[in-house]
């Protein structure tokens, strides 16, 4: 083993930008991430992420990607917020948006730093390198596991002792043979915080999660009709769910953000549900560009911004979600539907007698079928 490539890692990991750096090897990860990964697409938990299934072959070892991988280095970087991110929640008037997505995508602001290491690690050594930041079928909360960064909590998400839930993870997977540090311990201990905060009861067991129930899931990956089940639960979460992240006692050793593209843009914790509701596609692809946000689309946003406006009980709205029932989208028009009888009885009788005679989508005649009963 070359000490000397590690100590290099650690410290172009540093000037890069990165608060955590730690190796791993393929063999650390044993069997159980693959079994976990069988369990989770066996039972459809995956839900509609149709990816999850058809690269879970290549999920299983890190080795599927790359058989000359030798040595796996993981990097974290620290996206804590600077407040509370749960304070949101009490103002209804307000759509609530993910920590993750309120700065710079951090697809762009990860992928850069670990080019920089990859790039001198590359260098030093004469080794291959390949750099990953969640886009490809490698699963980096296990690897980080592995590689000591911290343990899979039993919200399924890494969780460290020096920044809470709150690391995004990259991957550089080398050829060249460097030290291994020990795996992390789990230290969850018989909290069960981050399981009993979820809304829509999205853990079936400790360390299991469906996402089907999941509101992050929900109301970003999902590209249909959200369940009415789940519909009131969601509250004013426009796009992700921070609950079981947030809650974690071991937040509190973590501190804000250092680096300026993963501190929150102004505006971007939250927005008025008015102002959500009224985008169309150029506007919202100009409000929300170079942001995880601009990724889901403008029709599921105001999908989402619509179960706000329903559960926010402000008469006020109305005229906006009117409007939306004559939307492009029959995913929009379809949470209309449900927004407006949520909003006021005598609007939605009013407009029922003359869009649900003219609606053509079947998804949205069940929601004015489904309002009736």
């Amino acid at each position: 083993m070359n000490e000397s490539l590690k100590e290099l890692v650690l410290a172009e990991a540093r000037t890069a930008g990165f608060d955590a750096a730690r190796v791993t090897t393929p063999a650390a990860v044993g069997t159980a991430m693959a079994e976990r990964l069988d369990q989770f697409v066996r039972e459809g938990r995956h839900g509609d992420m149709h990816w999850m299934a058809t690269t879970a072959e290549r999920r299983r070892h890190p080795s599927q990607m790359w058989p000359d991988t030798r040595s796996i280095v993981m990097l974290g970087m620290n996206y804590a917020p600077e407040r509370d991110p749960l304070a949101v929640l009490e103002d209804t008037s307000r759509g609530a948006i993910s920590c993750y997505a309120q700065c710079s995508d951090y697809h762009d602001v990860v992928k850069k730093g670990l080019k920089k290491v990859a790039g001198a690690l590359a260098q030093a050594s004469g080794a291959d390198v390949k750099v990953f930041v969640d886009t490809a079928p490698l699963m980096e909360k296990p690897l980080g596991e592995a590689a000591g960064l911290g343990w899979q909590g039993k919200h399924t998400n890494l969780v460290s002792r020096e920044y809470g839930s709150w690391l995004f993870l990259g991957a550089i997977l080398t050829s060249a043979e460097i030290e291994p540090d020990k795996s992390e311990l789990d230290h969850c201990g018989s909290c069960n915080r981050c399981l009993d905060a979820c809304p829509t009861n999205a853990f079936p067991a400790p360390y299991q999660l469906d996402a089907r129930r999941c509101i992050a899931y929900l109301t970003i990956e999902h590209k249909g009709h959200i369940p009415a089940e789940f519909r009131e639960a969601i509250g004013n979460r426009v796009f992700g769910c921070d609950d079981c992240l947030a809650v974690c006692p071991w937040n509190k050793f973590a501190v804000a953000a250092h680096e300026t593209k993963l501190q929150a843009l102004d505006g971007n914790q939250s927005m008025p549900i008015a102002d959500l509701l009224a985008f169309d596609d150029a506007g919202f692809r100009k409000r929300f560009a170079g942001t995880p946000v601009k990724r889901t689309g403008r029709d599921r946003v105001v999908r989402n911004a619509l179960i706000a406006a329903g559960n926010s009980g402000d008469g006020d709205l109305v005229p906006a979600v009117q409007h939306l029932l004559d939307d492009a989208s029959p995913l929009v028009r379809a949470m209309a539907v449900w927004a407006l009888r949520k909003l006021s009885d005598d609007a939605w009788r009013e407009a029922r007698r003359f869009h649900s005679v003219r609606e053509t989508d079947p998804d949205v005649l069940a929601e004015w079928a489904a309002e009736a009963s």
